[in-house]
């Protein structure tokens, strides 16, 4: 195949940013834009990381870590640190210094996605992520070298896991270079902790179900919990009611909440992975199922056609599933089954059974009437797939799936740009 050209980052030839002053950390100011609030501070955080980095090795600023940053800075929907946000000021805080807090803690968010989707590149081979090269092609041809030949690759690769580790270490370095009252820092490294151990755990039943060629119904949601629900969506809402100083009651609601929209988002997304507009979802409608990835929603056809004995249903699923080269009717047949099976069906109901309870318990949780409870639902039913809140979400998550349309559903919530 022919050489990629390689993608020059820009991140070193950028001036150096002054650290975000009193103003920019209002808590009011910040509001208005959630996203461009972190991306500020991100530019900041990241300046002094690159400069830093050009301290030990010209080539190692240049070639990785202003790749890490650039990669961190450009595209995704902070949908993280604006759960963070929201989360804190539903709580009630507007306190300066944990506004600053929280700002930097959601750079530590996508620092760690940063993490997750380099590497998940890399397991995935995937050659494209936002429309661009990914990080391990990008570096391959950085280096002089074509990613499809096996020395590049080896390289790519081997380059790439760095990068995703230095991501993490900057990530880590983030939060406990944080100013924070000791008994909230204790608070949020224990979250911390978590996130960090949850987001790998998931990520490694995903492979294990690919590898293994399926798995159940139980430990499909239990893959969904760790892989989305935590690690995307209660982890952030966490932390923002530990910087509020949010009492347990409170604090249990609002995980639980995050917890059921985040399991309703990972089971939308499964259905529009097969059922899915490409148009809209800005992913081939398919890719799951040639992948073999483990799904609730193939875990309920499969559990379902066993139960009754549908041997021919069985049969479509055994041949196209992990099957890259499935055709168009393959795939057509696989539909079927979802559908004759039930499993479609059962797969939105429990999505929207899902979506009621966040809504339920964030309202145990905090005033949904003030403002910081009010755009935290929203954001909440974005991410659910309510239509209340302005659709269904596509978060930039290590599937890959980033959709310009969640995109701007998800800035509408907050009047910010997209990003």
């Amino acid at each position: 195949m022919a050489r990629i050209p390689a993608v020059e980052h820009s991140f070193a030839a950028c001036p150096l940013p002054a650290a975000p002053g009193a103003s920019a950390t209002a808590a009011g100011a910040v509001d208005a834009d959630v996203a461009g609030a972190v991306l500020r501070t991100a530019r900041a955080v990241l300046a002094e990381r690159v400069a830093q980095a050009s301290e030990i090795d010209a080539s190692f600023s240049g070639d990785l870590a202003g790749r890490v940053a650039d990669f961190t800075l450009d595209g995704g929907k902070r949908m993280r640190p604006r759960l963070l946000w929201w989360g804190m000021r539903a709580c009630g805080s507007a306190d300066p210094g944990a506004t600053a807090a929280a700002l930097r803690l959601g750079v530590a968010l996508e620092l760690i996605q940063t993490c997750a989707l380099i590497h998940d590149d890399v397991m995935d081979r995937s050659r494209l992520r936002r429309g661009k090269p990914a990080v391990h092609i990008g570096l391959a041809g950085r280096a002089g070298l074509s990613p499809d030949s096996e020395r590049g690759s080896a390289f790519g690769t081997s380059a790439a896991v760095l990068a995703g580790d230095l991501a993490l270490a900057w990530a880590d370095d983030t939060v406990a270079e944080t100013a924070l009252p000791t008994p909230v820092r204790q608070r949020i490294g224990a979250i911390w902790r978590s996130l960090r151990t949850e987001m790998v755990a998931g990520q490694y039943l995903d492979l294990h179900g690919q590898a293994t060629g399926g798995s159940s119904a139980a430990r499909a949601i239990r893959t969904a919990c760790l892989k989305s629900a935590l690690y995307s969506v209660e982890r952030p809402l966490a932390i923002g009611a530990a910087l509020a100083d949010a009492d347990e009651r409170t604090t249990a609601a609002l995980r639980s909440a995050g917890r059921c929209a985040g399991i309703a988002f990972q089971l939308r997304d499964d259905l529009l992975g097969v059922f899915g507009d490409p148009a809209r979802t800005g992913k081939p409608s398919g890719d799951d199922i040639r992948e073999g990835k483990p799904t609730y929603l193939l875990a309920v056809a499969r559990e379902r056609a066993e139960a009754t004995g549908d041997e021919r249903a069985l049969a479509v699923l055994g041949q196209a599933v992990g099957n890259a080269g499935v055709t168009e009717g393959g795939l057509a047949d696989v539909r079927g089954v979802f559908e004759a099976t039930g499993a479609r069906a059962h797969v939105e109901r429990k999505a929207e059974r899902l979506r009621d309870h966040a809504v339920h318990r964030l309202g145990e949780a905090v005033d949904v009437d003030a403002h910081g409870g009010r755009q935290l639902l929203s954001l909440l039913r974005t991410v659910s797939g309510d239509p209340s809140g302005h659709g269904s979400a596509t978060p930039d998550d290590p599937g890959g799936h980033d959709s310009p349309a969640a995109a701007r559903a998800l800035s509408a919530t907050e009047g910010g740009g997209v990003r």
